[in-house]
């Protein structure tokens, strides 16, 4: 057996069930020798593809998520995958061939660690035969543990050497398991965090990423029941508090105005695993005048990065809760603080996006966004996927189209790259095929990653894509052309996308208006063998109101 047939059954026998990538001459070995231990291999049509599969399959199953490419050029076009996994602290292991140091004149020889540095990753090789065994275990603790990218050089030379012995990996104790709960505040500064609890009249807890890693739904529901707190989350964990009558949905640029101006109207706003950062907080114009801010995170740098906080914690959002809850019942602390009859009624009526009143500005060639957003949202199964790429459409999917949980938007926006949703939407369909995942792109991000669309009728995924069609880079138009510019260079003829689909083999239509959905609505019935690919012509005269603080931005 040589190294980089232990490497992959080593993966193997750690847990590692899936893998995507393209295949090259430097990945060959190990890749087969992953499928050989049992992995399925998905084979995707571009690297960059491959990877976001992968970080998509990551956040929605909770393991670990692998992908393996080809050393050079295939590590360079999975770049930007890379990036958005790292920048949202995804556990991927990517698995890179590497050239062999001797190979000084090699084509492929670029400084793959630099790469991986440059971008967030952190940069672990395999170096000698009799470390390889080592060296796949630190890189795979380091990414669940930690919750990194990592990037695994395997270099030529190595690989194809004889492994010195038998691949023995504790069975018992997979790396790709879910990461131990970690360290919570010291009672001093629980006691502090109840202080802040038990003096609010107008609480507000928003929830991020952490919360809902750290499965803090619960405790927080009943903390926030305690001191009378409104729920609200960040984009990335939408759904987390999904039917609580005190559940303000989003926080930030997506928020509703119900929401917008109860958050506003908070005296303390409490951060649960939640960055707070410009787009959760708008800028900061979110933290109304006298506001106190707390903030709890595993991570001390996170703390404060973006808002300044009046009392910070280092803890797991879960277990935090939880001692807070039992510090305040302790006290015999009740409150109901913002919970009244007159707020759950205005969330009970003005609560959703889809409540709020609209001019409808669909013509006979083209629909509103937000009326094709609803329409869908009529049209499907509660249980459901929702994967969303990037672009001047994005809050339409992201606000209109209602998720069952935490898990329901995969939202892969930390790089802020067009282009990701449709392999996004992949990957969260290998992880959950029970659920109809729906890909919600722009005409240029759908473009960008058309090619896996094949992937996407290969693997018989019952996906359904919808393309809000602007023919622009809508985005630049709203940005720059209230002031005059040219905007040849974003701007497209039109591009029959349905067509294009079918030529991949996808079920496809075009729609204009709500009664072209009709074709939808038979897909959605059965029997669901390939995907449907939905060209929405919607209407490009608004600017999406949340363009103004993505810009603020730049």
């Amino acid at each position: 057996m040589n190294v980089a047939e232990a490497v992959g059954t080593a993966l193997t026998r750690l847990g590692v069930e899936t893998v995507f990538g393209v295949v090259g001459s430097g990945n060959f070995h190990v890749t087969n020798a992953l499928a050989a231990g049992g992995a399925t291999f998905v084979a995707a049509r571009h690297e960059g593809g491959a990877a976001t599969m992968a970080d998509a399959y990551a956040r929605v199953s909770g393991g670990l998520g692998v992908v393996s490419v080809h050393q050079g050029p295939g590590l360079t076009n999975a770049v930007t995958g890379i990036t958005e996994a790292a920048k949202s602290r995804t556990p991927l292991l990517v698995l890179a061939g590497e050239v062999a140091a001797s190979a000084v004149r090699s084509n492929f020889r670029i400084d793959q660690a630099a790469i991986a540095a440059a971008v967030g990753a952190v940069a672990e090789r395999v170096h000698s035969p009799e470390t390889a065994l080592a060296d796949v275990a630190r890189a795979c603790r380091t990414a669940v543990a930690q919750r990194r990218t990592v990037l695994l050089g395997l270099p030529l030379d190595v690989q194809a050497a004889e492994h010195p012995g038998p691949v023995v990996i504790p069975a018992n104790k997979p790396l790709a398991a879910p990461v131990p709960l970690l360290p919570v505040p010291p009672p001093a500064a629980i006691a502090r965090l109840a202080d802040a609890l038990a003096a609010a009249e107008r609480p507000v807890f928003i929830a991020g990423r952490g919360a809902r890693l750290s499965a803090a739904a619960e405790p927080l529901r009943e903390l926030g029941e305690r001191c009378g707190a409104l729920l609200a989350t960040s984009a990335v964990a939408r759904g987390l508090f999904g039917g609580d009558p005190f559940d303000l949905d989003v926080s930030g640029g997506f928020a509703t105005p119900v929401a917008g101006e109860l958050i506003s109207g908070a005296d303390l706003l409490v951060g649960w695993g939640c960055s707070l950062n410009m787009w959760t907080m708008r800028h900061g114009s979110l933290v109304g005048e006298g506001a106190k801010v707390v903030q709890i995170d595993v991570e001390a740098e996170a703390l404060g990065a973006h808002l300044p906080v009046d009392l910070s914690l280092i803890g797991d959002a879960a277990e935090t809760a939880r001692l807070a809850d039992a510090e305040l019942a302790a006290r015999g602390h009740a409150s109901a603080g913002y919970r009244s009859a007159e707020v759950a009624k205005r969330l009970t009526h003005e609560g959703r996006w889809r409540d709020q009143a609209y001019k409808d500005e669909s013509d006979d060639e083209h629909i509103d966004p937000r009326t094709l957003s609803i329409a869908l949202d009529d049209l499907l199964p509660e249980d459901r996927t929702v994967a969303v790429d990037s672009g001047n459409f994005m809050g339409y999917p992201a606000m209109f189209l209602a998720v069952p949980d935490a898990d329901g938007l995969v939202f892969t926006q930390s790089f802020q790259s067009i282009g990701l949703g449709l392999a996004t939407a992949i990957g969260a369909a290998v992880a959950r095929p029970g659920r109809l995942t729906v890909a919600a792109l722009g005409d240029g991000g759908a473009l960008m990653a058309i090619a896996e669309l094949e992937t996407a009728v290969r693997l018989g995924l019952g996906l359904l894509v919808v393309i809000y069609d602007d023919e622009a880079y809508g985005a630049e138009v709203h940005h720059f052309g209230p002031d005059g510019h040219p905007l040849d260079t974003v701007t497209f003829p039109p591009a029959d996308l349905a067509a294009i689909a079918r030529g991949f083999g996808c079920a496809a239509v075009t729609v204009r208006d709500r009664a072209g959905l009709g074709a939808v609505e038979e897909w959605l019935a059965g029997p669901r063998d390939r995907p449907m690919v939905v060209d929405a012509k919607v209407t490009r005269h608004q600017a999406a109101w949340w363009l103004e603080e993505a810009f603020r931005g730049h």
